[in-house]
């Protein structure tokens, strides 16, 4: 486990039961196998495994019980108990609530007709998940740095780089200096004359592509406030993230890679930090928003 899980996750309430799932996906890939065994039985079992003792659980999954504790601790809950505990609650939710009729897995073969219904089911998911495990005083602490921000400059490639152009072009539309970067190149020699005023946004989901990380280390380096949104809080990125918003993906498959699905949360990311920005600025962002729209509204007419 890196320093960085432990400073993101350490301290602070346990996550809702509603989170705990969320929390897996996000954080399995950084854990060692033994401890994913461990999320993985918890996160597919709620109601069996929240009625196992710390011994069973250990002896159903092929761990220690230290493992069993560091796990729980790695997922935000103080110890096992609590953990049983988020468990019976998730338990009693779904028992409650509905099971899902569709799954994310999509066949080369499927009817599109089901192609529409797993993909809307995964987005659904995504979303849901994103909201969970988003952590709110990080928010909020990005969206006062926006608000007060000289300039912002967004940085993202690929599929990263188009929700970096729609982050840039939403706060444009309320008066705030923001720039979209992909090409690394231009990224670097534009984060070298950021200042402390400024505000840089890495946004990967990976949390270590080296053409977004770079220029966000050399805003860090040069005294800008700088926001990671990534899939991986464990990740590099994070080395140079004054804030990290985390954000969750659909399962990873041959046919939607994860670059490919992270976008759905990313985006929801960006739009709660638009928003919160509009608040914060609300004097002057609605009439930036009102002429925007009038100075576009011709075009819409033709």
């Amino acid at each position: 486990m890196t320093n960085n899980v432990k400073e993101v996750f350490a301290g602070g309430a346990p996550p809702a039961p509603a989170a705990l799932a969320a929390k897996v996906r996000t954080l399995a890939p950084s854990m060692t196998r033994s401890m994913q065994r461990v999320a993985e039985a918890v996160a597919g079992d709620p109601a069996g495994t929240a009625a196992l003792t710390v011994t069973g659980l250990a002896e159903l999954t092929g761990t220690s019980e230290a493992t069993v504790v560091r796990t729980a601790r790695l997922l935000g809950y103080p110890g096992y108990r609590d953990l049983r505990l988020a468990l019976a609650g998730l338990a009693a939710q779904q028992q409650s609530g509905r099971a899902p009729a569709v799954t994310a897995d999509i066949a080369v073969d499927d009817p599109l007709a089901d192609v529409v219904a797993k993909l809307a089911y995964d987005e659904q998911q995504t979303l849901a998940d994103t909201a969970a495990g988003l952590d709110t005083v990080q928010l909020g602490a990005a969206v006062g740095a926006l608000a007060a921000a000289r300039r912002v400059e967004v940085y993202g490639v690929a599929a990263s780089g188009l929700v970096a152009q729609d982050l840039a072009q939403k706060l444009l539309r309320i008066g705030q200096i923001a720039h979209a970067h992909s090409d690394p190149h231009l990224a670097v020699t534009n984060a070298v004359t950021l200042r402390a005023k400024d505000v840089a946004i890495a946004i990967t989901h990976s949390g270590s592509t080296g053409d977004v990380i770079e220029p966000l280390r050399v805003a860090f380096e040069h005294g800008a406030t700088t926001i990671a949104i990534t899939g991986r809080p464990d990740g590099l990125v994070s080395q140079y993230a004054d804030h990290i918003l985390t954000t969750s993906t659909a399962r990873e498959s041959e046919l939607r890679p994860a670059a490919m699905s992270s976008r759905t949360s990313q985006l929801l990311v960006v739009d709660c930090l638009f928003v919160g920005v509009a608040q914060r600025t609300y004097e002057t962002a609605a009439p930036a928003l009102a002429a925007s729209y009038e100075a576009l509204a011709h075009r819409h007419r033709r």
